[in-house]
């Protein structure tokens, strides 16, 4: 049994001085510094920020057939440096992708004995595939994940309307939600001929309207089945007014983006650099701003990191051609330190405990409430005890040396970033602490 207290403990409704109690997995109280009952041993950590650990709802861990890319155990003990305490696993780029009851037991018996944190699993949406969808999310998958366009493996084909529609009628039956990935391959587009090496050519090949019209689409299907709809990774701007209006009408729909399209802009990616590659692509500077003012209005719900790796390889730095290399930013560990780095620079009038409070919202409530997580995300008395401990003014650089993804390669290293984890929790149990992780224990990372 134990008590963290801080001056500085990111409740559900205030930041204030608390001592934050759990035992045997669970918050069993919270209260004043000097009410800690008898029995559990007190932690000091004064200043340092007490916060739920992070819900990272978008990580492509790709075990098993693509361990080599990224498995389970590197990416879950990255996801515990960054106080990550619980990771929902995309159903591609495994193989088998996760589509059949057959693919998600391998997966479980993959993860079996790796797991640093909490770990859940999505259920792939495909063509031709939707006939253990309903199996899937009864053997615990907590959402349906399509893609709209191709996602860069023919196994994981792109879902049409038909398939969106069907799927859509199953997952609204369960009470689970569809996540998309909002971009269709038209209208046509004015980038040049491959090979690109400037970040330009490749910017013009994914326009906005993609998105535009793929979440154009999706608000039709679930205005009609009223599905649950969740969009993916947010690139641009320009869908904002859609989306406002749709939610406005009362349809349930909810909106993610990435700390890529946070922090970085298209405007300073250097030719060749195809460590920047991802989809949708990162945009201008002025539409970086404008998610972030979507955010800070309510109307972005979380953030997501798409942790999609691949081996150096893939990404092809040699030759520095953006139509030839995989799409995809490896940033798991970094999720929490990226977002704090852009609101603490952009907080303003909202000072620093409504900073938190947005912060605790967007990484940890919002995406657990998602995925049908009530016990976590949030620092109350019954939740699971995921907790973790950070300095919010403590800044660092992003070094190989410090990233603990499976490969170094990242456009983050280099980037001094504030809001350094020094404790992560996971049912109540160190797994990381001060730069070194705790002797991992079965059941530790809990598979749901």
């Amino acid at each position: 049994m134990k008590a963290l207290i801080s001056q500085r403990v990111v409740t559900p409704t205030a930041v204030r001085p608390a001592a934050v109690c759990f035992a045997n997995g669970r918050i069993t109280a919270i209260t004043p510094p000097d009410d800690v009952p008898n029995g559990y041993e007190r932690v000091e950590v004064g200043r340092l920020v007490i916060m739920p650990g992070v819900v990272d709802v978008h990580v492509h861990i790709n075990e098993p057939g693509r361990t080599h890319w990224e498995g389970f155990a590197t990416a879950t003990r990255a996801a515990a440096a960054g106080g990550i305490t619980t990771v929902v696993d995309m159903p591609l780029n495994s193989d088998p992708v996760t589509t059949t009851l057959e693919a998600l037991a391998a997966k479980k018996s993959a993860a079996q004995g790796q797991l640093w944190v909490n770990c859940a699993f999505h259920a792939g949406v495909v063509p031709g595939q939707l006939g253990q969808l309903a199996e899937l999310l009864a053997e615990g998958c907590v959402a349906g994940k399509a893609f709209m366009v191709y996602s860069g493996i023919p196994e994981f084909g792109a879902a049409d309307e038909a398939v969106l529609r069907e799927a859509m009628q199953i997952l609204a039956r369960a009470g689970r939600p569809l996540l998309a990935h909002a971009e269709v391959d038209w209208p046509e587009t004015a980038a040049p001929p491959p090979p690109w090496r400037e970040y330009a050519s490749y910017l013009a090949s994914r326009p906005p309207s993609w998105e535009v019209e793929a979440i154009r689409l999706l608000i039709k299907l679930c205005r009609e089945t009223g599905c649950a709809t969740h969009i993916v990774h947010l690139a641009t701007a320009e869908a904002l007014p859609l989306l406002r209006a749709a939610r406005a009408e009362g349809l349930p729909i909810t909106i993610e983006t990435a700390p890529h399209y946070l922090h970085f802009c298209a405007e300073e990616v250097p030719a060749g650099a195809t460590q920047y590659k991802c989809a949708p692509p990162i945009r201008e500077a002025a539409n970086r701003e404008s998610l972030w003012q979507a955010l800070l209005a309510g109307e972005i719900d979380l953030i997501a990191s798409d942790h999609s790796p691949c081996p150096p390889v893939l990404k092809g730095r040699e030759r520095g051609d953006f139509a030839a290399a995989w799409g995809g930013i490896a940033g798991l560990q970094w999720l929490l330190p990226v977002v704090w780095s852009g609101l603490r620079g952009r907080r303003g009038a909202l000072g620093e405990n409504e900073a938190l409070l947005r912060l605790a919202d967007w990484l940890c409530a919002a995406p657990a409430k998602l995925v049908g997580m009530g016990e976590r995300g949030r620092l109350e008395v019954g939740a699971a005890a995921d907790i973790i401990v950070w300095d919010p003014d403590a800044a660092f650089e992003v070094t190989p040396a410090t990233t603990y993804h499976r490969h170094k390669q990242t456009p983050y290293l280099g980037e001094t970033l504030y809001g350094l984890v020094t404790r992560t929790y996971v049912g109540g149990e160190l797994v990381y602490g001060h730069g070194r992780w705790e002797k991992r224990e079965e059941g530790r990372g809990k598979r749901d």
